[in-house]
């Protein structure tokens, strides 16, 4: 039986999805929970990393375990044996087919920042504190450059290896209430550190230190864009799939 799992979590005591040897990760942490439910070994199949302190608003991970346990029975069971920072929103069965790899067909990340002139205990760990002016006409000027199909290779650090760097932004929306400030941005995937990258090069850009988008993206050149944000301020917000209902 192959099995989705629709989850949210708080990656500031992780060290990211990935299950490691030497740190808690939050891989790991499901799958013993899984283990012991289930009585039996598990392998999960996650959407992709996140690094260490990104958060997950919504992650998507599927597995392969015969059991006759009701999805509803099997949510229940997981979420009592997972710690408070780790929740299990929705089991479902789905086709054998299903790989929350492969089967995604989009993905979205929003990066959190709040303005305000001193910082704020209760948004410590979970919104990156920026306390200096920012132009947003500059900064959603240059979320529509982005937007489309570009090689992203100018925010791209190096990791993970990839055929190609071309990626299709589909969205990359900015929003301000008071003094918070998020930007989404929604794409068929993401090179390595591109979200928090893209975040960082949309600050620069809003204090006026970017000419232009059009060409720091035909430049390629890491160096031009703006920093990789801290990754306490990012979240996993979005995972789509084609006709199984986990959009």
């Amino acid at each position: 039986m192959n099995t989705a799992l629709r989850l949210c979590y708080d990656g500031k005591h992780y060290h990211g999805w990935q299950k490691q040897k030497n740190a808690v990760s939050v891989c790991g942490t499901l799958e013993s929970a899984l283990e012991t439910t289930l009585g039996r070994p598990v392998s999960l199949i996650g959407w992709g990393r996140t690094d260490a302190g990104v958060h997950a608003r919504k992650y998507v991970a599927n597995f392969r375990a015969e059991h006759r346990i009701p999805p509803r029975k099997l949510l229940m069971a997981l979420n009592s044996r997972l710690p408070p920072d780790i929740a299990v929103l929705e089991a479902r069965p789905v086709p054998d087919d299903f790989h929350a790899i492969n089967s995604c067909t989009q993905k979205e990340y929003t990066y959190r920042l709040y303005t305000a002139r001193t910082r704020d205990p209760l948004r410590e760990g979970r919104a990156l504190h920026w306390p200096r002016p920012l132009d947003m006409e500059r900064i959603r000027a240059a979320a529509r450059d982005f937007t489309g199909t570009h090689d992203f290779a100018c925010v791209r650090t190096m990791g993970t290896p990839v055929k190609s760097t071309v990626r299709t932004l589909y969205r990359f929306d900015v929003s301000v209430l008071d003094d918070s400030v998020a930007f989404a941005m929604r794409a068929d995937g993401f090179l390595y550190n591109m979200a928090r990258a893209l975040a960082g090069t949309l600050l620069w850009a809003g204090e006026g230190k970017i000419a232009g988008i059009p060409a720091l993206i035909a430049s390629g050149e890491r160096a031009a864009a703006g920093p990789v944000l801290p990754a306490h301020g990012l979240y996993m917000t979005g995972v789509w799939y084609g006709g199984c209902g986990l959009a």
